[in-house]
């Protein structure tokens, strides 16, 4: 009796089945977010081993903030610059002040999209080819500060991102 209920089940389903095809459901890989978190402190303490006061934000592959670290003398508007620059990357894909060298001729219309900030200080945060989402710098005194802090936070997570699944 129940080998029938179970065949009968199956069989009304059958209909149903060719709806989810290969590729409907996609996998995305994520940065978790004690991670992120080391990833600002790291950020933040290197900027601070230069003298300067920082905001440093991870945001994921969709923009959302993952982590975020404001030095105890950086001005509050740091963490939106920091923030901003970090979508910049999540939108072209490459290093914030790589797209405002190669897009000069967008630059500015790119600066009035709301979230999007086109200076340099912001770098994309990648595991095996996958970009897992941004991390943006402000309160140094230049972008080029602001991103060499984040190259020097990376770099102290560099090899649990080389290693991880």
């Amino acid at each position: 009796m129940f080998r029938a209920f179970v065949l009968a089940v199956i069989c009304s389903l059958m209909p149903f089945a060719g709806l989810v095809a290969a590729g409907d459901v996609v996998t995305v890989k994520r940065l978790h977010p004690d991670l992120a978190w080391q990833l600002v402190k790291h950020t933040v303490d290197a900027c601070r081993a230069e003298g300067y006061q920082v905001t440093a934000v991870v945001v994921d592959r969709d923009g959302a903030e993952t982590a975020v670290f404001r030095d105890v003398h950086a001005s509050r508007f740091t963490l939106q610059i920091a923030r901003d620059k970090a979508n910049a990357v999540i939108l072209s894909g490459i290093a914030s002040g790589e797209f405002r060298d190669n897009r000069r001729d967008i630059q500015q219309e790119m600066n009035h999209v709301t979230g999007v900030l086109v200076l340099q200080g912001g770098l994309p945060i990648e595991s095996g080819g996958y970009q897992l989402g941004a991390i943006g710098v402000s309160g140094a005194p230049g972008g080029e500060r602001d991103e060499q802090c984040a190259a020097k936070g990376l770099e102290k997570i560099q090899e649990r991102l080389d290693f991880a699944e």
